[in-house]
């Protein structure tokens, strides 16, 4: 594991406990706080040389839990040394280092996975179940919100900081992932902190479905939650709500056509559905568990991991596309795409 700041304690303790793995080694150039993460796992051996644990043979994989902007490096030089690598989101601080870093992963036939940790949620699992078996029928719209008092980070706005999360689960559970052409950005710096600290990101989806984003440093409290619209039904996602995560309701607008000959929209009788709701029973594991097994499972199956490193692209490609909308005073950018170099902004 290269990283023992902020996330990487909660990897090594997953990883020291998965079955599927033997944690050989904490890499980190604070030895002093690698050594604590490696007491608190119940004793591995620490490094600070990143070059030491990469010509080691007997290691497998490179878990990597460092800034952003440290990512294409070391990432290159794992998968180079033959390593599979799961690194913590965002994939890159770039679109277009994130394209290096997944050509690289299938040049090495190695595994590239993207520490998306909030979509082996059991909650998250499971809307993406119910999505994928029709149940909530045609995707409306994705309304999600992620604000508290948050910490106001150093090197990245509230956009890069939070919506990572939002982005990667929509990705994760709508069919096609994260399949957006353009993206518009409204952020605000109300306490002049040079970046960003509130804002707002919209996404026109398929077939006039919209999916809306809200993040904020500045909120007095905390709110994570996601509203998911369907022609058959809305889903509810409460991530702070241990006792009822996930509401299923079977409300809505029903739009009943007159013949396609004259009908149009305007003249559709509307009625309102008023069913019941339901809460389906969620299994209590780690999410971080469940990143482990399915680290391991993509590497031994030979396959791309659920949250592969095309995924991390697509959340990147967003994030970009914001960063410049935002830079437009909010006029709608166009997202990059993986169909060719040529669409990798330079």
């Amino acid at each position: 594991m290269v990283g023992a700041g902020y996330w990487g304690p909660n990897l090594a303790r997953n990883f020291r406990a998965s079955p599927d793995w033997e944690l050989a080694a904490i890499c980190d150039l604070d030895v002093e706080r690698a050594q604590h993460v490696a007491h608190s796992v119940g004793g591995v051996p620490v490094t600070p040389s990143l070059d030491e644990v990469l010509g080691d043979k007997s290691i497998d994989a490179v878990a990597i839990a460092t800034p952003a902007r440290t990512h294409h490096p070391i990432v290159l030089a794992a998968l180079t040394a033959g390593k599979h690598v799961i690194v913590e989101k965002p994939l890159a601080d770039t679109f277009e280092r994130g394209v290096e870093m997944v050509e690289a992963a299938r040049e090495h036939g190695l595994v590239l996975m993207a520490d998306h940790t909030y979509c082996y949620t059991p909650a998250v699992l499971k809307i993406r179940e119910l999505i994928a078996q029709g149940f909530l029928g045609d995707i409306l719209f994705v309304d999600s919100v992620r604000i508290n008092l948050g910490l106001i980070q150093p090197d990245v706005d509230v956009f890069w900081d939070l919506a990572p999360h939002d982005l990667s689960i929509m990705d994760f559970i709508l069919p096609g992932g994260l399949d957006v052409a353009s993206v518009s950005a409204h952020g605000a710096d109300p306490l002049g902190t040079g970046k960003s600290c509130v804002g707002y990101l919209a996404m026109p989806l398929a077939a006039g479905a919209i999916a809306h984003v809200h993040v904020n440093w500045l909120s007095p409290t905390k709110i994570r939650q996601m509203v998911i619209g369907g022609t058959k039904r809305t889903l509810v996602w409460d991530d702070l709500n241990p006792q009822q995560r996930v509401s299923v309701y079977d409300r809505g607008v029903d739009l009943a056509l007159q013949s396609k000959a004259t009908a149009d929209a305007r003249a559709s009788n509307i009625s309102y559905r008023l069913g019941d709701t339901w809460a389906p029973a969620l299994p209590e594991r780690e999410a971080l568990a469940n990143v482990a097994a399915e680290f391991a499972e993509s590497i031994r199956e030979q396959r791309p991991a659920r949250t592969n490193g095309e995924s991390g692209l697509r959340v990147l490609s967003v994030l970009e596309a914001a960063a410049a909308s935002q830079a437009a005073i909010g006029a709608p950018q166009t997202v990059a795409t993986l169909n060719s170099k040529e669409d990798i902004p330079s």
